[in-house]
């Protein structure tokens, strides 16, 4: 049986797509001071150069979104749909909430925690798209990884400058 969604055009899907991954991206990056208080902190050695960290998010949300378009288009009714186009907007509120706390908040800990609700929420997103385009999983795969790396590199920030 395929999808009543899959005979849509993709043009509105991947532009709905690419604004939502800008605007998650955009507020994200506005909201990333890394002067003053973060040059003060402690990083561990294999923290990555500061260029990396746009570089990798650009890939990762470019392929956050092309995702998205892959298992809405997959999904058998609107209903399924819409969950999905749910699971992605709550986690891209999880990935700005947590720069709010590392970054604006200056509070490591508590982003550690919320790092730890965001990885669960890819990791359901993974499932959620596996369930009508294996495609979509495997490209959130990169997200886990990064968000993993990220997660390290919390908590060494947390070890290498506690409390906070």
């Amino acid at each position: 049986m395929t999808s009543p969604l899959r005979d849509r055009p993709w043009g509105l899907p991947i532009a709905i797509a690419a604004i939502a991954a800008i605007v998650v991206a955009g507020v994200g990056g506005t909201m990333t001071d890394t002067s003053g208080w973060y040059e003060s902190l402690r990083l561990p050695s294999w923290n990555p150069p500061p260029p990396a960290f746009g570089v990798i998010w650009t890939i990762v949300f470019a392929l956050i979104a092309a995702s998205g378009v892959n298992a809405w288009r997959a999904a058998p009714d609107s209903r399924s749909a819409d969950t999905l186009i749910g699971l992605f907007a709550m986690n891209g509120a999880l990935n700005v909430s947590w720069t709010v706390l590392f970054f604006q908040l200056r509070r490591p800990d508590w982003a550690f925690v919320e790092l730890s609700v965001l990885w669960v929420s890819i990791v359901v997103l993974i499932f959620a798209c596996g369930r009508f385009s294996r495609i979509a999983a495997l490209l959130l795969l990169p997200y886990l990884a990064w968000v993993t790396t990220a997660g390290a590199l919390n908590w060494q920030v947390i070890q290498l400058n506690g409390p906070f």
